[in-house]
């Protein structure tokens, strides 16, 4: 498995060999850096945790400084954890995938506030028969049986901020000079925002 953090720059278009235009989305991915490794004798799963991004060192607290410090590596602003494998101190490059590999992007999707049940995907309510709530989430459960609402049932409140992944994007394009990934399609969250980028599962 590959995998490495980033932070998503925006969308543009690509212009493929033959001459086809798709829309990209490209990744800043500088070099991140393997921080611990976790094994399933001591954590009870194999994982290594990977950190990205610069942050001042009198913004990191004192456990957090001896965290990094075990490592051997400067402190950064975040930090994951991959099914990949790596040693402590190996950094992880944009270079570790190639045009052409399907790869998973998970990220934070922008936050909306509060919505109406509207605007969050339900069905509008009646707009006949001297109805004055067209936009209200009008009856939510049922009488005696099962006298209770199901689970999922759509109702107003936060939208968006979420952890969303998309699944089975291309990679069009790798720029090693430029620490660039560039994807095919769009992927979530805001520009600016942190993605996580991995080699897809269920590529087929």
């Amino acid at each position: 498995m590959k995998a490495i953090l980033g932070q998503k720059v925006g969308m543009t278009q690509f212009i493929l060999e033959n001459g086809k235009v798709v829309p990209v989305t490209v990744v800043w991915a500088p070099s991140c850096v393997a921080v611990q490794k976790k094994t399933a004798e001591v954590d009870g799963y194999d994982a290594v945790q990977v950190g990205y991004g610069e942050i001042k060192e009198k913004n990191v607290n004192k456990p957090i400084k001896g965290h990094f410090a075990k490592a051997g590596v400067a402190p950064t602003r975040h930090l994951r954890e991959f099914s990949i494998e790596a040693e402590v101190g190996n950094e992880i490059a944009v270079d570790t995938f190639a045009a052409g590999d399907m790869v998973d992007v998970s990220g934070t999707s922008k936050g909306k506030g509060f919505a109406g049940v509207i605007k969050k995907g339900a069905s509008r309510g009646p707009e006949t028969h001297g109805s004055k709530s067209h936009r209200a989430i009008g009856s939510l459960g049922m009488c005696s049986d099962p006298s209770r609402i199901f689970k999922g049932k759509r109702m107003p409140g936060q939208m968006g901020n979420v952890r969303v992944t998309v699944q089975n994007l291309e990679v069009v394009s790798v720029d090693k000079e430029n620490n660039l990934l560039v994807i095919k399609g769009a992927i979530p969250g805001p520009n600016k925002g942190v993605v996580e980028v991995r080699s897809a599962v269920k590529a087929g």
